[in-house]
């Protein structure tokens, strides 16, 4: 599994803590940032969660993990994209069964509310638990047939509720898309493969020129 880690510059300070969360477990952790606080251009929630769908949406990454100062914001920002399914992640119990029931694509983190002595043991745990269980295995086990229906039908939803993932990056405002595109390492990992999504594409190519340090 290719894992992205997102988080805004209030939790620029607990980057290293995440990554160091997934570390070892097999899986190709890709940090994204915000790495360290004063990189410019700091990344708001705003900037985190359309940097989420791009990834998502393209195939460069199967999970993101993401958050900000209580992770409500980032969760408010992401879920605004089309397929983005993201869950407020607070405890390993939240983890095991968003995991299960939701089967979602992007984890939402507290990473300052609460953020206390062992909040980086909180993290390894919380990753513990997600990664101990089949995705969308349903939990209790005899309501996994209904789970996995809704879940279906969220997806459905997912796609009449939204608008192109070109047309909004078309609309959405300068100070949205280029801080995002302009990240450093970000434009390389979006045009690190091919894009089937030729509108997305466009889209995206149209708007780069903004993203650009002066």
């Amino acid at each position: 599994m290719r894992i992205a880690v997102i988080n805004e510059t209030s939790a620029a300070d607990r980057n290293a803590d995440i990554v160091a969360a997934l570390a070892g477990r097999g899986h190709e952790v890709i940090n994204v940032g915000m790495r360290k606080n004063g990189e410019k251009p700091e990344l708001q929630y705003t900037h985190t969660g359309l940097l989420t769908a791009l990834l998502l949406n393209l195939g460069r990454v199967d999970l993101v993990v993401g958050g900000c100062g209580t992770g409500q914001g980032y969760l408010a920002s992401a879920s605004q994209y089309p397929g983005v399914f993201c869950g407020h992640i607070l405890t390993p119990l939240d983890a095991w069964l968003f995991a299960q029931i939701n089967n979602g694509n992007c984890l939402s983190l507290a990473l300052n509310q609460g953020y206390g002595w062992a909040g980086d043991v909180n993290l390894r745990f919380i990753f513990d638990h997600y990664f101990s269980v089949e995705p969308g295995c349903g939990y209790p086990p005899h309501r996994r047939a209904p789970q996995q229906a809704s879940r279906a039908m969220l997806a459905r939803i997912n796609q009449v509720t939204h608008r192109t993932l070109a047309e909004i990056v078309e609309g959405l405002p300068d100070e949205v898309v280029g801080p995002a595109l302009s990240y450093p390492g970000v434009w390389e990992l979006i045009d690190g493969g091919p894009m089937t999504d030729a509108p997305l594409e466009a889209a995206l190519l149209r708007r780069l020129p903004v993203a650009e340090p002066a």
